[in-house]
């Protein structure tokens, strides 16, 4: 290829819409009365997608994937039933499955962390970049997240690939579990931090660290910014000092 005379090397950037066309119809899959042709249609792009991204045949890659996908539903499940314990403004389940961006951004992160495991390249990532654009939650496919995930509002949140989040764990807006360095030489290395059971993480708090635990049962304030592990049945919070200036004449 050549542009304005220089030479340059052919990148299929057109392959992103495909892929975001694969992982919104495989959501909606999930949820759809099973429909062979469907998931037909599913298989036989996926292989197309792989064969572009890889030069190989994935087959077998695809049968693992799809052994894997009644049990990614019984998680998405677990999931609305913990929005649905945790929002007081969620009315039905319904409203959660057809209009909740959180879980729309767990659905394709449970779907893509699949994809992962079975070691296939880019394909997850392209899926996670097109639900992070969509909600502003940014999960990367490596994470590895437990049972009965509630995020509430969910803008702004950022999971990083080594991130470990056990079972009953509550995050809002603007979380961050991220990295201290991000040296190229640490890339095969736990670099975020470990969330245990039942932890509460508010608004806008900021954890870094591969080594980092944040012990069950904890909360996290908002604003607060750890880098140091945190006992079980620990409250953490950011404490700031507010002065209101006296009125003078009814002004302030």
């Amino acid at each position: 290829m050549t542009l304005f005379g220089k030479p340059f090397k052919c990148f299929n950037l057109r392959l992103k819409e495909t892929v975001e066309n694969f992982a919104k119809q495989l959501f909606y899959a999930l949820f759809d009365e099973e429909d062979d042709k469907e998931w037909e249609q599913l298989k036989h792009t996926f292989l197309q997608i792989a064969q572009q991204v890889c030069s190989e045949d994935r087959a077998e890659t695809w049968e693992a994937f799809y052994k894997e996908l009644p049990n990614v539903r019984r998680q998405l499940d677990l999931d609305v039933l913990a929005f649905d314990k945790n929002d007081p403004a969620s009315e039905s389940l319904e409203e959660i499955y057809l209009a909740y961006p959180g879980f729309h951004a767990i659905a394709i992160h449970r779907i893509s962390h699949e994809l992962y495991k079975l070691n296939l390249p880019i394909i997850p990532r392209m899926m996670s970049e097109y639900v992070h654009g969509i909600t502003g939650i940014d999960i990367h496919p490596g994470a590895t997240i437990g049972e009965s995930f509630f995020v509430d509002h969910g803008t702004g949140i950022v999971i990083g690939e080594t991130a470990i989040i056990k079972n009953n764990v509550k995050i809002y807006q603007g979380v961050t579990l991220g990295g201290l360095q991000v040296k190229k030489n640490l890339a095969s290395t736990k670099r975020h931090p470990t969330i245990e059971e039942n932890v509460t993480i508010y608004a806008n708090a900021t954890i870094l660290g591969g080594d980092i635990v944040i012990g069950a049962n904890s909360t996290i304030g908002a604003n607060v910014w750890i880098t140091e592990s945190v006992p079980e049945n620990s409250l953490v919070t950011y404490q700031t000092e507010i002065k209101i200036r006296p009125k003078k004449n009814g002004i302030r």
